[in-house]
């Protein structure tokens, strides 16, 4: 134990000593985190739309004004002609336009019915879904206090009855989407500083010559290696903390759950992490390979852990392969127990699956790992 102190007691003084290195660790994760939880999300605002209204009747401007009167939309212009609206439209200056045909409160009143032209760009197909839902919601809301002001005194009397629902909105009722982001971001932090430092480290050692020294030292290839990981162990907790307080004091996120819990998960999947980083740094010679091997994993775990999107959304094949994905099963925790209130019960499942991935990644990383290298 006392050789395994030495070895870190070294390695806090070498990350310490290294003052390129600190903002990174420390400075580097806040402002990203401040940055991201801001600018990830899938909310669609400040929609540029436009419209041509072929009617210019009361009727008309009303239903205009539902648009204008959304925080969604910004209404830009109207214009003379669908010439114009297209040309406006593959110039990128609007996103939506609506046309509004002629006699359209004339046959509304007539007929009770009539037809709305709509023109999306939908270059991303997610966003022009979402902006199709929205403009459909402001057309039912204004065809619902359309139908009661035309009800004529013989149907009032056969009236059907209207069924209301009050949706209530569980674990985020603001329905603020960086409370459903920032736990996650702070999962993609933790994971990449962690990854990124051990996997550089015992690298770094190689590349300065002292590995070699170190090896021919009687110390054993088990004290190297503790001693080697656990700073990074400890920063990767630290960057927990820090990360927490950020979402508690600038986001309002809600904690419900133990926080101890957290932690006591946090704790077995940043060996997770080290073990990766570790099992990387073997089989390269140079911190750059070590980085550009563990980006590449890195993406492909981002990508599928259900951060950004939905894994029930992906195909069979890819959510079979997110069950090797620990970024998955820490997302997943941070948000049961963060919003949720989840108990240990409730996330033993992903326990139990990052503690083998820990005990395999970081025995792969041990039986690799040779004093001769």
């Amino acid at each position: 134990m006392k050789t395994i102190g030495y070895i870190i007691q070294k390695e806090f003084k070498q990350i310490f000593r290294n003052k390129g290195m600190l903002p990174i660790i420390f400075i580097m994760p806040m402002v990203q985190l401040l940055i991201l939880a801001n600018a990830a999300t899938f909310e669609i605002k400040n929609i540029k739309f436009a419209y041509l209204d072929n009617d210019r009747t009361a009727m008309s401007r009303a239903l205009l004004e539902k648009f204008n009167a959304s925080t969604y939309f910004n209404v830009l212009t109207a214009f003379a002609s669908e010439k114009q609206a297209n040309s406006a439209m593959l110039n990128g200056n609007v996103d939506v336009v609506l046309e509004i045909p002629p006699y359209f409160e004339r046959d509304l009143i007539k007929e009770k019915q009539n037809e709305l032209g709509l023109t999306i760009n939908a270059i991303d197909g997610a966003t022009a879904g979402v902006e199709s839902v929205y403009v459909s919601q402001i057309v039912q809301s204004f065809n619902k206090n359309l139908r009661t002001v035309l009800m004529q005194a013989s149907d009032k009397i056969n009236r059907p009855i209207q069924i209301t629902t009050i949706p209530s909105f569980w674990y985020n009722e603001t329905l603020n989407y960086k409370t459903f982001m920032v736990p996650g971001i702070l999962v993609l932090l933790v994971t990449m500083i962690t990854l990124f430092l051990s996997g550089m480290n015992i690298v770094r050692e190689k590349e300065i010559g002292t590995l070699e020294q170190i090896n021919v030292t009687p110390i054993q290839k088990k004290q190297f290696i503790i001693g080697k990981l656990f700073p990074f162990w400890v920063i990767g907790m630290g960057l927990l903390t820090i990360g927490l307080i950020i979402a508690k004091l600038i986001f309002d996120i809600p904690i419900v759950g133990s926080l101890a819990l957290m932690y006591a998960y946090t704790s077995i999947y940043i060996f997770v992490v080290l073990g990766i980083g570790l099992f990387i740094s073997n089989f390269t010679n140079t911190q750059q390979q070590a980085m550009f091997i563990a980006w590449f994993f890195m993406v492909i775990f981002i990508l599928m852990s259900g951060l950004f999107t939905p894994i029930e959304s992906m195909p069979q094949w890819a959510q079979f392969i997110t069950e090797f994905n620990p970024i998955k099963y820490f997302v997943e925790v941070m948000r049961m127990v963060m919003l949720k209130g989840s108990s240990f019960k409730d996330i033993l499942p992903q326990m139990i699956k990052t503690l083998l991935y820990a005990l395999v990644m970081n025995g792969l990383a041990v039986w690799s790992y040779k004093k001769t290298n």
